[in-house]
């Protein structure tokens, strides 16, 4: 993705596409942090576009998604009988990545024994697969993301100090939807006009109203929620204005002005209870609060313990 394809026109927008621009000719490591749902790996793989890497692959891999027991085999790779189940030799992704970028999505999640490896393959571009004893040698860019706060992950000993260093050469700090309330205009025409390609319609008119409500609500999934919102919104509208889901509608659109202050905290754990009262209570699955917000279900149950939302409760608010 050519960095000018990136939507947004903000001021906190423009410094990330700014260090996009600083660090994509150069093979340091960066680090982006930021909210689930902001884009990161569309950072990630726009760095990787624009930079003399372009022509090789990008590989991706969510450190949150695999289990502790499997990771090593996915990044590493392994040979045949390393344990159970390994029927044969695998490539990792380190390998498949060679001469190209790898991006490590929610790398506060790699487990605690496997980062000396990591640490070690940053340092020297080398490493043994899982049950092999050659030495393996690489030439790859990596990139991580993380919604995690790293410095205090160390603080607790959660995380090596040395690989958050090694890993923390280039941060790119990735503002949260709601603070980029002039960007949400140009994010909603380019996505009703994806969905409406998508799906045959010709929706070309979002009503003002409509926007104001959509600029004004606080996203706690930032760009996913409001991409999977669009969606649903497209395929209820039957003719060319946007139709907007009404049910979940009505918690978004919060009056301006002194009657409208409240905590962030405050308006993100009203919208949570709405959309999992929408879901009967369910956390997971396709049709869960979880997916209806744009995020992946560790993450809701995350928010929702720091909200004070518990799973029980949720699951009562039907």
């Amino acid at each position: 993705m050519p960095i000018s394809d990136l939507i947004g026109s903000s001021r906190s927008f423009r410094a990330v596409l700014e260090k996009v621009n600083m660090v994509a000719p150069v093979d340091s490591a960066v680090l982006i942090h930021g909210e689930t749902g902001t884009g990161k790996e569309v950072i990630a793989q726009a760095i990787h576009d624009a930079s003399p890497r372009r022509n090789s692959r990008f590989v991706a891999i969510n450190c949150a998604a695999i289990p502790a027991g499997l990771i090593e085999s996915e990044l590493f790779g392994h040979e045949r009988g390393a344990f159970t189940g390994a029927v044969s030799q695998r490539t990792g992704r380190f390998q498949s990545a060679d001469r190209g970028t790898l991006f490590l999505d929610e790398i506060g999640d790699l487990p605690l024994e496997l980062q000396p490896k990591l640490l070690r393959v940053l340092q020297e571009q080398q490493f043994e697969t899982l049950g092999g004893t050659r030495t393996v040698r690489v030439n790859v860019r990596v990139i991580a993301a993380t919604n995690q706060d790293l410095d205090a992950m160390v603080e607790e000993r959660k995380f090596r100090a040395d690989l958050y260093y090694r890993l923390n050469i280039f941060p790119i700090a990735l503002p949260p939807l709601r603070e980029r309330e002039e960007d949400i205009p140009l994010l909603v025409d380019h996505f009703v006009r994806k969905f409406s390609e998508r799906v045959g319609k010709s929706i070309d008119c979002v009503p003002r109203d409509v926007m104001e409500a959509l600029q004004q609500h606080h996203w706690p999934g930032n760009i996913r929620e409001l991409q999977n919102f669009l969606e649903r919104a497209v395929i209820l509208s039957t003719g060319p204005v946007l139709q907007i889901p009404l049910g979940e509608f009505k918690q978004m659109a919060q009056p301006k002005g002194p009657l409208a202050v409240r905590t962030l905290a405050d308006a993100e754990r009203e919208h949570i209870k709405e959309v999992l009262r929408q879901a009967h209570g369910v956390v997971g699955g396709r049709e869960g609060a979880a997916a209806r917000l744009g995020v992946a279900r560790t993450t809701l149950l995350y928010r929702m313990q720091k909200l004070g939302i518990s799973a029980e409760a949720g699951s009562k608010l039907a």
